[in-house]
């Protein structure tokens, strides 16, 4: 039987959005038949209107200087696609904000991981991702994807580049051997009152203390003496800080000379020339990131930029621009040598020297202990 035009042009649709057609292909084939027919469909408005930009939110600082360089600036060159930047400092400030805006209005998010994957899936922020459309997906790690896999089959997020929280310390003061003896204890040291820093962050506070007593942080038994060892560190700390640029700042200045701190921004200070060690000690946070697309977004656009990110050329040169090893297989792609040197970076591609936190463990526990952190945090 023929097919009148206005079957033909809702099964193209229903092709499209089912992931079969490319935009560029859907648009040209529409715009043909519909064309030719006088015809127009409900949903054509809106399919056809042009995505001229994208929505990124970032960490800001020296990461996202990396993505603009060596990736987004170079997208934009190829596609004409400008993509709008927002940063953030803390991710539960964006996700607040997302709560509230309406279904679409934020796109694209570097997120941190399966930990926060869990609350973008719980609050329906999610959207399904048509793998199709990004091929260079297929040289991304499998232990990075699998974690992502598990809480929804349909992915919404993309890993994109790793690292470690570990032990940073000013070498003029800390020599590599006492911060090896001492691992996680280091930030507990009264010789260093006023000069110990680290992260104002729930789980990062509560990870730190559960390595200084000597439980595991993804199973903890012993709340009371966490919340202890918390309140210890604040005593001693100069200041916890908020972002990678304050940091970075805190370290540089020598306003403080030992902090748990991000693998990538330690390894942008020590290229800086800055007398900064790191150590991870046994069983230090490890995490990872991610290209997460929310619900609403331009599918194919956002699907598009993320396949361009993931490209090895872009990704290695963001890799070295940001100083945190990329998601990328090393047993797939050639990596380059100052990639392989970079803190965190896991050669075997299996992710297992690494401690990820359990995200359905963490979530179950999150409200009750950011209670806590938080009044730990103003005093009590």
């Amino acid at each position: 039987m023929k097919l009148t035009t206005t079957k033909r042009l809702e099964r193209l649709h229903d092709r499209y959005v089912n992931g079969d057609l490319s935009r560029r292909t859907f648009l040209s084939l529409t715009a043909a038949a519909a064309a030719s027919a006088g015809l127009s469909m409900p949903w054509m408005s809106r399919a056809l209107a042009a995505v001229e930009q994208v929505r990124f939110d970032g960490w800001g600082g020296t990461v996202q200087d990396a993505i603009d360089k060596y990736a987004f600036q170079p997208y934009t060159a190829k596609t004409k696609i400008k993509v709008v930047q927002g940063t953030f400092g803390d991710e539960n400030e964006i996700i607040t904000k997302i709560k509230t805006a309406k279904p679409g209005d934020f796109q694209i998010v570097h997120s941190s991981g399966v930990n926060y994957y869990i609350k973008y899936i719980n609050a329906g922020m999610n959207s399904e991702i048509n793998e199709a459309n990004i091929p260079n997906m297929a040289n991304v790690l499998q232990p990075m994807i699998e974690p992502f896999r598990k809480l929804t089959p349909k992915l919404s997020a993309v890993p994109y580049d790793y690292g470690t929280t570990g032990i940073a310390y000013n070498t003029k003061v800390i020599s590599p051997e006492e911060a090896k003896e001492k691992g996680a204890g280091l930030l507990l040291d009264k010789k260093y009152a006023g000069k110990v820093g680290g992260y104002a962050d729930m789980t990062t506070r509560v990870w730190y203390a559960a390595l200084a007593t000597g439980q595991d942080p993804n199973n903890i038994k012993d709340m009371d003496t966490i919340w202890a060892k918390v309140r210890e560190t604040r005593d001693l700390a100069k200041k916890f800080w908020s972002s990678g640029a304050e940091l970075m700042d805190l370290l540089s200045k020598g306003e403080i000379v030992v902090t748990d701190a991000w693998s990538g921004r330690v390894a942008a200070l020590q290229d800086q020339g800055h007398p900064i060690g790191y150590l991870d000690p046994a069983g230090s946070y490890a995490w990872m990131e991610d290209m997460l697309i929310l619900k609403g977004s331009p599918m194919a656009e956002c699907e598009e930029l993320i396949n361009f990110m993931l490209d090895p050329a872009t990704s290695i040169a963001v890799a070295e621009g940001q100083s945190y090893p990329p998601s990328l297989d090393p047993t797939k792609v050639k990596l380059t040598e100052k990639i392989e040197k970079l803190p965190a970076f896991d050669k075997t591609g299996s992710m297992k020297a690494l401690t990820f936190a359990d995200p359905v463990y963490w979530a179950t526990n999150e409200d009750a202990w950011t209670k806590q952190w938080d009044r730990i945090a103003k005093g009590a």
